[in-house]
């Protein structure tokens, strides 16, 4: 059974995060999607934890959180380069992106009727890579990359 689980924040919400002036940020909506990438980090990290410590310590979800983590530890730190070119955002704000993402995942868990399936399938997405940001996040990805290499 395939779970969706809301990896793609709403980066109009997150742009909201950002300063409301243009002379102050040169794109809010790509710092916006920039900064759900920390999201996903979040929610894979969130929901790891959570079931780790929930179905007897199953090694298996800490390891799927470290791999995803090694995979996409670029695109995290391509992102907070993108997001300082940018005009930048505050840790305050990254942190809120980051408690959004924690809270979409935990409220998908608690509407979950089975728990230990919801577990099960999230742990199969993490190690599949379908989680990954570059799969899920590959417009903004994208043109992080063009900004890097300008």
């Amino acid at each position: 059974m395939l779970v969706r689980f809301p990896i793609i924040l709403a980066a109009a919400w997150l742009a909201a995060l950002i300063p409301a002036s243009a002379q102050e940020v040169s794109d809010p909506e790509l710092i916006g999607e920039l900064m759900a990438f920390h999201g996903s980090e979040a929610i894979v990290s969130a929901m790891s934890t959570h079931c780790y410590e929930t179905t007897g310590l199953d090694g298996a979800y800490k390891t799927a959180s470290d791999n995803w983590y090694l995979r996409n530890i670029g695109f995290l730190e391509l992102a907070d380069r993108v997001i300082a070119r940018l005009g930048g955002t505050s840790e305050a704000k990254q942190a809120a992106a980051e408690t959004y993402g924690g809270a979409q995942i935990m409220s998908a868990y608690n509407q979950a009727a089975d728990k230990n399936t919801f577990c099960r399938a999230f742990v199969e997405q993490v190690e599949s890579g379908v989680l990954d940001i570059d799969k899920q996040l590959p417009d903004a990805l994208e043109k992080a990359q063009a900004i890097a290499s300008q």
